[in-house]
């Protein structure tokens, strides 16, 4: 029987702590799991990417287990951009019978912003359809509502949100929608406007009973905050923290602190945060040890795979 400490750290209403670690390009997964094993403790699950911004790499389904086996609770992003309703039903199951709990529905990063942009994006369906998917799972039925003859799925869905999103409009619609196509917690884009994610929390989110996880991301350099206000959409990272990573002696130990503040501010708003230090997780404990946030105490991952 599989143990979730993420959901059960939810339900107890804990600060929730997360970090994100891409697969490997390739089948080498050692550096994956050197940087998800310096989280062991820090946080109460590692979200494992899913083709982030396109870019080619191993299976967030198969790299999730690599992670179980290791006794680390993955959260296994899922994106509609490569797969048909087919195809994310049965990748939901096969996650299940292997100990997978906490999924994370996204519609996708556009093909054309990745390293195959010829490739054709699929978008049978999007992250709310694809919430609406797991929820009939978790019921029994699958998406035409046919009976599971092998079993009801138990999957703990959580979903994107932008609270820095221009149409606030649309950002209380897609919000919603997502709360009643049954997400269970919330995990933001990558923060810098402190104050619109406030106002999130005292307009929309109020009331919601789901944990929204501020999206903390550790910059390396000036060059590296350019590159994301360049590369990423929907981000924009101010010219003050721009000016302020130049202007250090280290960039990246200012990098570093910048993030410890952020978690701090975050920590007085919403009820998480999710940390991204792209090919450096190794840094994360730090910066939780710099925003004073403690080492987590629960059980180790048990997990009973099928038996061959």
């Amino acid at each position: 029987m599989t143990q979730n400490n993420f959901r059960a750290a939810v339900e107890a209403g804990e600060f929730l702590i997360t970090a994100e670690v891409a697969p490997p390009k390739g089948g080498d997964p050692t550096h994956m799991l050197q940087m998800a094993q310096t989280l062991k403790g820090r946080v109460h699950a590692v979200n494992i990417t899913d083709g982030s911004r396109a870019v080619l790499r191993m299976s967030p389904v198969a790299a999730s287990v690599i992670l179980l086996q290791h006794g680390i609770e993955p959260i296994c992003q899922l994106a509609c951009r490569d797969r048909n309703r087919i195809a994310l039903q049965a990748d939901l199951m096969g996650a299940h019978a292997l100990g997978i709990r906490n999924i994370l529905a996204l519609t996708g990063d556009p093909v054309k912003a990745g390293d195959h942009p010829d490739a054709k994006g699929v978008f049978d369906v999007e992250s709310v359809r694809l919430l609406q998917l797991i929820q009939k799972l978790n019921q029994g039925v699958d998406q035409n509502l046919k009976p599971l003859s092998d079993g009801t799925l138990d999957l703990f869905p959580g979903a994107a949100v932008d609270p820095q999103c221009g149409s606030w409009s649309g950002l209380k619609q897609r919000f919603e929608r997502k709360l009643e196509a049954g997400a269970q917690f919330f995990q933001s884009q990558l923060i810098c406007d402190f104050d619109k994610l406030d106002k999130f929390m005292l307009q929309i989110a109020t009331g919601c009973n789901k944990p929204i996880l501020a999206g903390i991301f550790l910059l390396k350099s000036a060059k590296n905050a350019e590159f994301i206000n360049r590369c990423v959409p929907g981000v924009q990272i101010p010219q003050h923290i721009i000016d302020r990573l130049a202007q250090a002696e280290t960039p990246l130990a200012e990098g570093i602190e910048i993030a410890a503040e952020q978690v701090k501010m975050a920590s007085q708003l919403c009820q998480g945060v999710h940390l991204m230090a792209v090919k450096r997780e190794d840094l994360i404990p730090q910066i939780l040890d710099l925003a004073g946030i403690p080492t987590l105490n629960f059980p180790k991952v048990e997990t009973k795979y099928p038996s061959r």
